[in-house]
C-alpha cells in the first residue's frame, strides 16, 4: 500500500484488476478456457501481474458476465464478444447523446430540439 494509491481507492476501483484468472473463472462459473477465450476475441484483455499471469477487474468480470449468459443461450462465443462489444458501444453513444442534449437544453432553454431520427 502506497500513500499515492491507498488500498480503499483500489478496493472501490471498478478497473482495478484484483482477481486472478481462477477467481474470476470462479466467480463467473466459467473454465479459465473461457475467460481465454473473450481475451483472444478482444472483449476484455486483462492485465498482467508482475509474473505474467492474468488479472481481472470488476469491470471487466461483468463484461464476461454478459459474454457467458448469451453464450449459455447458445450464441457462438465470437458473436457472444461482438453483441456485448456492441452494447457497450450503443451505451456510450446514448451516454454522450443524453450529454449533448443537457448542454443544448442549458444553452437554449426555450428551443426545440430536432430529432436525428
Amino acid at each position: 500500500m502506497t500513500a499515492d494509491n491507498p488500498l480503499s481507492d483500489r478496493l472501490d476501483d471498478d478497473d482495478y484488476p484484483a482477481y486472478t484468472m481462477g477467481r474470476a473463472a470462479e466467480m463467473l462459473g466459467a473454465t479459465p478456457a473461457f475467460l481465454r477465450a473473450i481475451g483472444e476475441a478482444r472483449l476484455i484483455t486483462p492485465l498482467r501481474s508482475e509474473g505474467g499471469h492474468r488479472r481481472y477487474s470488476r469491470y471487466q468480470l461483468r463484461i464476461a458476465a454478459r459474454a457467458r449468459e448469451l453464450v449459455d443461450r447458445g450464441t457462438p462465443i465470437d458473436a457472444a464478444c461482438r453483441i456485448v462489444i456492441l452494447e457497450d458501444q450503443l451505451e456510450e453513444a446514448q451516454r454522450i447523446n443524453a450529454e449533448y442534449r443537457r448542454r443544448a437544453e442549458q444553452e437554449a432553454p426555450d428551443a426545440p430540439l430536432r430529432s436525428s431520427g
